[in-house]
């Protein structure tokens, strides 16, 4: 059984050299640690319709995380490229650093992948029939809602991820991108608890795990490149 989802993105237009908190050398020494695992090709597969499918086991769990990646550097590409109406030099600076980690964590997935294989998902494009570039609680809220689903998604996926080496690199995106979703909520509702808020956090005090097929539901609004994955494994 095959499921299909359709997502878009955008290519980057701002330098990613500079203003990140994850140094490249860094990113650099993960990324050889991932292309000594490798990959079997076999993983992967393309649909005779010409619809990628995401393949099943550790590649297909980082090919899921590469589309989402791409989500999100789309995403805030856009924002700074044509910063809405009136927006603070603290927002500024926010929305500029989100941009430099999340592109940095789009091309890491890219050529972690693509080292492994020669199948690696394609560039996604991406529709925001929604969202209003212009309006600043439209952009935060968007921003909000791509952080928390992100978040859920690297932790509902951890458990499809057999290699230790894949887990421990998306343990700390996944920390990173938590801090994403905290300082994006204080923006919203500054000084409140909302950064931790009972909508996110468990009982147990735990960032919520969701399945990649909820995450599909969150984010496939947004996403117009249909692509699938096998049911074994993340489905």
């Amino acid at each position: 059984m095959r499921k299909i989802i359709s997502v878009s993105n955008q290519g980057a237009t701002l330098d990613t050299g500079r203003r990140n908190f994850l140094k490249l050398s860094g990113i650099g020494l993960a990324m050889a640690g991932l292309a000594l695992v490798g990959c079997d090709d076999d993983d992967f597969q393309i649909m005779d319709n010409n619809v990628f499918d995401l393949g099943q086991g550790d590649v297909g769990v980082l090919n899921y995380a590469y589309a989402l990646e791409q989500l999100e550097a789309d995403f805030y590409t856009k924002v700074v490229n044509n910063f809405y109406t009136g927006i603070s030099s603290v927002e500024k600076e926010l929305f500029t650093d989100l941009y430099h980690h999340e592109v940095i964590h789009r091309d890491f997935f890219k050529a972690a992948i693509g080292a492994a294989t020669t199948n690696v998902l394609p560039k996604l494009e991406f529709q925001y029939p929604n969202v209003n570039f212009n309006d600043r609680n439209s952009v935060l809220a968007t921003a909000k809602a791509l952080e928390d689903t992100g978040v859920a998604a690297y932790n509902g996926a951890g458990k499809y991820i057999s290699n230790s080496d894949y887990l421990v690199i998306a343990g700390k995106i996944v920390s990173v991108e938590a801090r994403h979703a905290a300082a994006i909520r204080n923006i919203i509702n500054p000084g409140s608890t909302d950064f931790s808020g009972d909508d996110v956090i468990d009982a147990n005090g735990l960032d919520l795990a969701k399945e990649p097929k909820d995450i599909v539901m969150a984010a496939g609004g947004f996403i117009k490149t249909p692509f699938t994955w096998k049911e074994r494994g993340i489905g």
